[in-house]
């Protein structure tokens, strides 16, 4: 195991980056939209140039189109591929004894069915009994 935790420096910088960029950027975007032309014509601004209006727009469309396209990529949520993936795991059902002492059960995904009746029919029942096979 190593002793690696935590994200990267440089996806550390690179996330801040590019949110400061974004800021920073529609900020200035905003100045130069409502600053009237005359203080802009004072301050020595004369050209107008189309491309940034050009640019915010495809990138307003560039979203829609990503945020329309993950929705119409994931599944339902009653699709059994939101619920089960290749790595869930159904909890053993062996059966405990006294001398088959089990301290820790095996890892496993709690089922849907328990934390349906945790969260809507029960919800004041312990933590504890989400837990399958309890032993004794």
């Amino acid at each position: 195991m190593s002793g690696d935790h935590g994200p990267k420096p440089s996806e550390v910088y690179g996330f801040l980056g590019s949110i400061i960029t974004t800021v920073v950027a529609t900020v200035i975007f905003f100045i130069w939209a409502c600053v009237p032309e005359s203080w802009q014509q004072s301050a020595g601004i004369s050209y107008y140039p189309r491309v940034p209006t050009y640019v915010m727009v495809a990138i307003l469309l560039m979203l829609g189109f990503y945020i329309g396209h993950n929705f119409i990529s994931t599944p339902s949520p009653a699709h059994l591929n939101a619920v089960f993936d290749e790595v869930s795991r159904n909890p053993s059902s062996s059966e405990c004894s006294l001398e088959d002492e089990k301290p820790i059960d095996p890892i496993s995904d709690i089922g849907l069915d328990r934390i349906n009746d945790i969260i809507f029919i029960n919800p004041m029942l312990s933590r504890w009994e989400l837990l399958p096979n309890k032993c004794c």
